[in-house]
């Protein structure tokens, strides 16, 4: 059985929604949907771009706590609140994942709020924490064949 971890981001939603910022499963790193909130003031901005670049620093500072980074990426699930938005998202996004290249996916859906415009959703993998003698079947995350 695999080693299990749970990261906070030290927002009280995680215990009122019963929900972790990530989980730690073996070499997996699975990352909440997470949107532009600072934390640290509880405050969201107005505009797409600074959303994003937020969700990012939220991200990557989940990641930190699991031992890997933004490169570590593997999967990627973006939600958007308008179709038009994904034109100015798109080169963002690149920049903090055009090197990890992620499988990608873009969704057009409400958010719990009305002022959130995104949320990011990734799933990354620890390099080095693999399980030597695994074939590429028994490397899915949990769950996944």
């Amino acid at each position: 059985m695999s080693d299990r971890k749970l990261i906070s981001s030290g927002s009280t939603f995680e215990k009122v929604a019963g929900y972790s910022r990530a989980v730690v499963d073996g070499e997996w790193v699975f990352v909440a949907g997470t949107t532009g909130y600072d934390y640290s003031t509880m405050t969201l901005a107005a505009d797409l771009e600074s959303q994003i670049r937020q969700a990012f620093r939220n991200i990557s500072g989940a990641l930190q706590q699991a031992g890997c980074a933004l490169n570590d990426i593997v999967r990627v699930r973006y939600y958007l609140t308008r179709p038009d938005d994904f034109k100015i998202a798109a080169p963002i996004f690149g920049e903090f994942l055009g090197e990890a290249r992620p499988a990608a996916t873009a969704i057009i859906c409400g958010l719990v709020e009305p002022e959130m415009k995104i949320e990011i959703e990734v799933t990354a993998r620890r390099r080095g924490a693999g399980v030597s003698g695994r074939g590429a079947r028994d490397s899915y995350p949990p769950g996944r064949s």
